[in-house]
């Protein structure tokens, strides 16, 4: 099994780029956000809301 050790191009690396920081980032930022909603949501269902 050979590895390739050939570097990637500025295109490849360019589009790499723009795919974490316009794709990825705003959808791992988006599960995060509704992960902590949700797991708030869920905590006041049983312990109620604040200050009660």
């Amino acid at each position: 099994m050979e590895t390739s050790n050939e570097p990637y191009t500025k295109g490849q690396e360019l589009r790499s780029f723009l795919f974490l920081s316009v794709v990825m980032a705003p959808v791992l930022a988006g599960i995060i956000v509704a992960g902590w909603g949700f797991l708030v949501w869920m905590y006041q269902i049983f312990a109620g809301p604040p200050g009660s």
